[in-house]
């Protein structure tokens, strides 16, 4: 049982495609071993900017040797007056058996003849010098590079391979290169070849020893460093930044962390500028007092070990400090015009080719945004229209500034930290510009489920309207999401506006929101090249589908079976499907709703059949005189239970509405048990079909319990 050891040397890898390289690498490699009868070990990494590898512990020395029965030609043909004719000695010679071992075997086709063969199991050498060139060379990179033929692509140039088991080299060549064992050390550090002993431990040993350390060691390093640099500095503690984390630990082998300053006079600026310089460009943590207040200082993780002259360090501080200067003339320049000023700018900046510019897509974000607030004013929902709309107007606005066109990260928040200090208007209260701020520094917010949603009910409707308006037009065009496509971000929109819907509990409805972002675009030249509203709807109503399954499953946690039985109730009210969500998930363990699960299909599935034959259920339910005690006691159960349930169904009542509905179960299991359902009598057959598509109708109001399932649940 053997250790296998795989590592792929790079140039160096950027940093945000190293994760998800190395899980795919796991990933193929586990399957490998898997499907070749190599065992199920685990498979871990250690990736670092200048190597993926992988380990597996305990992995087949070769297959095992597999009998099968082998089919050859039927008896008729092999065999002629009880003697094998020619047909079956060249079977038997195929097979590699004497024509007197071949045996009998009945199919579905008549009789044929077989035999047993043993197949030889392969060596694991043999199988993975055979199979890992294929599984490498289709691993998914954002971008690929190649560097000797046009068909021979990787995220970058690979430069060396180490393939072993245990200490056996495995003969595997790829791009040009034989796996050997050996591999590199720190680039910096030791820039050695480092001989490899063993796959397994071994291995791991060898790299440290070179100064290249796997990515939990790295991240361990890296946080003892920081915690360490930050004790200089009475009272400072780093900003735990964990998207900043994982990217530094992917930048280097073996980490080091120096504290560095800048001038105090650079915190006039605000924080989010000075943050996003540090950590977005120069990837720099930022350190803050007590209080979270932002310190003249920042921690540098180098890949290297020490910076015992201190030039690194001097480095950076220049670097930085030209930074932050142009991000202050940037801010001075930019005061010199207000946003109110730069609206008519935003006509010459493009949205998109076919979609018009960001001042026609601020026009429709303002109408859109006024018919939201209209809708929540309707319904009880305290909003302030007016900052809506003033905040819609400015929203864009700050894409036209210096400050964003350097640093675009900081796009809507620029927009808000202007509009806080600029005088938007002389009649207008501080608390209102304040708001409108707010709400146009958050309308991009929720960038992703993580991210949290804008902090006001004025922000949240912008967000909402921005984002529906972007997904109107895209999907109106028919640009629409598949597979791993998605240029236009539309999956990570439509996320945003479920989530901000759900936590916020607005009564919006996703049918009447997309429809009217679509009426946006009337009378523009965008509009001639839409496609028709039948395909815009379907296409739109499944895809936000698909985004609130995601929501409910994903998010939240509900179990997919729920998920799927509450938004095949309805799938259009993102507050109401987490009620019901909430409601059925209270009650699915319980024994009644599972007997009444299992109704529910019986039910679907004999009114499907029927409709097949062209049996059609009476327009309403009657009590026959025909009619059962059974199927009498069921519809007196519906006369009674079905308008109680209605009530608490239209209150948002769900759980109350579920716990009566339980009580159906009894009525439900005697009227299976004694009555049949398809008799010959046309009458009563379509009372009783009638009746069922009714029980069925009230049980689906809240959840198609058809869709749980019944099997191994408690």
């Amino acid at each position: 049982m053997p250790d296998f050891l795989l590592e792929i040397g790079c140039e160096e890898i950027p940093a945000r495609m190293i994760d998800a390289g190395s899980q795919e690498l796991r990933d193929r490699v586990a399957a490998l071993l898997q499907r070749e009868r190599l065992g199920a070990p685990e498979v871990t990494a250690l990736d670092t900017p200048r190597r993926l590898a992988v380990i597996a512990s305990g992995i087949s020395a070769a297959q095992a040797d597999v009998v099968e029965q082998v089919t050859g030609p039927s008896v008729n043909v092999a065999y002629k007056d009880g003697q094998p004719t020619a047909a079956a000695h060249a079977f038997a010679k195929k097979a590699g058996v004497d024509v007197s071992q071949l045996q009998t075997v009945s199919t579905p086709k008549g009789d044929y003849i077989a035999a047993k063969v043993t197949k030889k199991g392969r060596t694991a050498a043999e199988i993975l010098a055979e199979g890992l060139p294929k599984e490498i060379a289709t691993i998914y990179w954002p971008k690929n590079m190649y560097w000797r033929k046009p068909n021979e692509r990787f995220v970058r140039p690979v430069r060396w391979l180490v393939a072993m088991l245990d200490d056996e080299v495995i003969l595997l060549e790829l791009f040009g290169i034989r796996a050997g064992n050996v591999s590199r050390g720190h680039r910096i550090l030791t820039d050695t070849a480092v001989p490899i002993s063993r796959a397994g431990a071994p291995y791991v040993d060898s790299l440290r020893a070179a100064k290249v350390l796997g990515r939990a060691e790295r991240e361990h390093q890296i946080r003892k460093a920081l915690d360490a640099a930050a004790r200089n500095i009475p009272g400072a503690r780093w900003r735990e930044d964990k998207p900043l984390l994982d990217t530094v630990v992917n930048l280097t082998e073996f980490p080091s962390v120096i504290l560095g300053g800048f001038d105090p006079q650079f915190l006039a600026l605000p924080e989010e500028v000075l943050v996003t310089v540090m950590r977005d460009h120069q990837k720099y943590f930022a350190l803050e007092d007590a209080s979270g207040k932002l310190l003249p200082h920042f921690l540098a993780v180098l890949n290297t070990d020490s910076d015992p002259s201190g030039l690194i360090r001097q480095g950076n501080e220049r670097v930085l400090r030209a930074r932050f200067n142009d991000a202050r003339f940037f801010w001075e320049t930019d005061q010199k015009k207000s946003l109110l000023e730069r609206l008519e700018s935003l006509r010459h900046v493009t949205f998109q080719k076919d979609l018009g510019s960001y001042y026609d897509k601020t026009q429709r974000v303002q109408r859109l945004c006024s018919w939201l607030a209209e809708i929540l004013k309707q319904n009880d929902v305290t909003v302030r229209p007016g900052v809506i709309h003033k905040a819609a107007c400015l929203s864009k606005t700050d894409l036209t500034t210096e400050l964003v066109k350097e640093f675009t990260e900081l796009q809507g928040i620029v927009g808000g930290l202007y509009a806080r200090a600029q005088q938007l208007d002389p009649s207008l209260p501080e608390a209102t510009r304040f708001a409108i701020a707010d709400a146009i520094y958050d309308h991009y917010k929720p960038e992703s489920t993580d991210d949290n949603i804008p902090r006001s009910l004025e922000g949240a409707v912008l967000s909402i309207g921005d984002k529906a308006d972007t997904i109107a037009g895209m999907f109106g065009l028919g640009f629409v999401p598949s597979g791993s496509k998605d240029p236009f971000a539309l999956r990570r929109q439509a996320n945003g506006i479920v989530k901000v819907i759900a936590e916020k509990k607005l009564p919006i409805r996703i049918s009447e929101l997309m429809r009217d972002a679509r009426t946006g675009y009337q009378k523009s030249e965008a509009q001639k090249k839409f496609v028709d509203d039948q395909r815009y709807a379907d296409s739109v109503n499944t895809f936000f589908r698909e985004r609130l399954e995601f929501y409910l499953r994903d998010v939240c946690g509900y179990p997919y079976d729920v998920v799927k039985a509450v938004l095949a109730a309805d799938a259009d009210d993102v507050v109401d499907s987490l009620a019901r969500a909430d409601a059925v998930k209270q009650v699915l363990y319980l024994p009644e709703f599972q007997a009444i699960g299992a109704a529910c299909k019986r039910i679907r599935n004999i009114l499907r059949q029927a409709e097949e034959k062209g049996i059609a259920p009476a327009a309403s339910v009657e009590a026959l005189k025909d009619s059962s005690e059974e199927e009498k006691n069921l519809i007196r159960y519906l006369d009674k239970s079905g308008p109680t349930v209605e009530q608490h169904r239209k209150k948002k009542e769900y759980l109350q509405a579920l716990q009566l509905l339980s009580t159906a179960r009894e009525p439900v299991d005697r009227f299976f048990d004694k009555v049949m359902v398809m008799v010959e009598d046309k009458h009563v057959r379509a009372n009783r079909l009638a009746l069922l598509r009714t029980l069925l109708q009230q049980f689906s109001t809240i959840a198609d319990f058809s869709e749980i399932v019944t099997e191994a649940k408690a």
